[in-house]
């Protein structure tokens, strides 16, 4: 056979091949990248309720503070007695209010198991015209949150950290604190000479 028969030959039979591959291997299977949603964050308050202008917190055994916002931006404290607010340590505990997370809902739980039959606490906090209101039970076994109840009726875990900001308020009433002026020193009288007694005049003998 000739040399260029056999190279022919090669040929053919490599393009042969080639073809048959081409034609016959499995197509990569389609790999789909399937990204589970993460879980969605939402919070006891939402953020486009605005800034908090009011808030008042009553314990079970009636006990309240209550702190408003005034027209200028500054804080007043209103019970348990009216004096000016410490505007800093409201401002700080205010601004958790919108950063109360809500860890889990537990439907069909037994209120009286996590301190809602008779709440702890009742907040209400003020939005300008708009008032909301929830129930503040005991605090979860591990410590990461409260059992709270909100306006919806449902049990919620809210993030521990947030809800202790505020409670700082019930513990410790934000008032300003003012210098307390001294006593006055006043003079004491000095005493005065006691007059001595008139000498009585000697008795006259009778005649």
């Amino acid at each position: 056979m000739r040399r260029s028969t056999i190279i022919f030959v090669l040929l053919f039979v490599i393009v042969a091949g080639v073809y048959y591959y081409l034609n016959n291997r499995e197509e990569p299977a389609d790999i789909t990248i399937t990204l589970e949603p993460e879980d969605e964050i939402t919070y006891l308050f939402n953020a486009d309720v605005g800034v908090p202008t009011g808030i008042r917190i009553e314990s079970k055994d009636g006990a309240i503070v209550e702190v408003e916002r005034s027209a200028d931006n500054t804080w007043a404290l209103i019970e348990p007695f009216e004096a000016a607010a410490n505007s800093g340590s409201v401002e700080a505990a205010a601004s958790q209010i919108t950063t109360m997370r809500v860890l889990d809902t537990l439907p069909d739980i037994d209120l009286d198991v996590v301190g809602l039959e008779t709440p702890e606490y009742e907040l209400t906090v003020t939005f300008g015209d708009v008032e909301r209101n929830v129930s503040i039970g005991v605090i979860t076994p591990t410590g990461n949150g409260y059992y709270m109840l909100n306006e919806d009726g449902d049990v919620v875990i809210v993030l521990a950290g947030a809800v202790d900001g505020l409670l700082n308020l019930f513990a410790n009433p934000p008032y300003l604190e003012t210098l307390t002026p001294s006593p006055t020193a006043t003079e004491t009288p000095l005493p005065t000479a006691t007059p001595e007694p008139a000498t009585p005049a000697p008795a006259t003998a009778s005649p």
